[in-house]
């Protein structure tokens, strides 16, 4: 780079000249490594975030303002990169600084070898960086680490050096400048199915007969229409079909009975007697 070849240490910081910053994370994949995911976090003069929305990362790709926002990541000839591009000139005065971190996935960042961050100026294809700083793990445990920030200084901007580890990961991160994580609802992989109450078994009523259908024969069943029924003393005919004969049933309308038991045959040589006054023909 021209100007400023060297790395930044630790807590320094230099002069922004640009107002769109493209912060670029830079690290060498292979196996076992684990993954990084660059985020940024807008924070007002308190340190502390102003909504929710302040916060920028993989869930959250833009913020509501369009000025920062995440870029795709890469794969270069160097390394792996995931990109922060944060049009700091048209921030909103409330915003005064934006901090540029990175979390891993997978491991801790002492596993991920040649991690740094490089600022560029968004406004020029291809130019050299602004500012290159060297990201190393201080303990070993840490799953998130803030890179550096940028921040106001009058009418422009500048860069900070911080490399600032959490073991807490993402969620650590975010809680220390005031996003709102509701980690208190049990997961769905462990909370059981909520007990179902049982419903107090309540009289049923005495079920209608259905008509078009042969019901079961009890003393208060009313024949079905339609289908013949069990003969007894107190059942009605069904209309329409033949019911078995007994001395109290009606004939069925429609169909014909039974035919009675025949009498005795008549006598072949009965006449019947003269019917009224008989004129003989002389």
């Amino acid at each position: 780079m021209t100007g400023m070849t060297h790395a930044m240490p630790k807590g320094s910081n230099v002069p922004l000249g640009a107002t769109s910053i493209r912060a670029v994370l830079r690290w060498t994949p292979g196996a076992g490594v684990p993954d990084v995911d660059a985020s940024a976090l807008l924070l007002g003069t308190d340190g502390r975030v102003r909504a929710d929305e302040d916060f920028v990362f993989y869930n959250q790709p833009r913020h509501p303002s369009g000025f920062v926002r995440l870029l795709p990541k890469k794969r270069t000839a160097e390394g792996l990169t995931d990109t922060v591009q944060a049009d700091v000139g048209s921030l909103d005065a409330s915003v005064d600084q934006v901090v540029l971190a990175a979390s891993s996935d997978g491991g801790t960042f002492s596993g991920v070898p040649d991690l740094r961050i490089m600022l560029y100026d968004a406004a020029v294809p291809d130019g050299e960086p602004l500012a290159v700083f060297d990201v190393r793990a201080e303990t070993g445990e840490e799953t998130a680490v803030i890179c550096g920030e940028l921040y106001r200084r009058g009418e422009g901007w500048k860069f900070r050096a911080v490399g600032q580890g959490y073991p807490t990961g993402l969620i650590g991160l975010a809680t220390a400048f005031g996003i709102s994580v509701d980690d208190s609802e049990p997961s769905a992989a462990t909370a059981g199915p909520a007990p179902q109450a049982q419903p107090e078994a309540q009289p049923q009523p005495q079920a209608e007969p259905s008509y078009g259908y042969p019901q079961p024969a009890s003393p208060a069943a009313q024949p079905a229409y339609g289908y013949p029924q069990p003969a007894s003393p107190t059942t009605q005919p069904a209309y329409g079909y033949p019911q078995p004969a007994s001395p109290v049933t009606q004939p069925a309308y429609g169909y014909p009975q039974p035919a009675a038991a025949a009498g005795p045959a008549p006598d072949p040589d009965f006449r019947l007697p003269p019917m009224g006054p008989q004129f003989i023909r002389h």
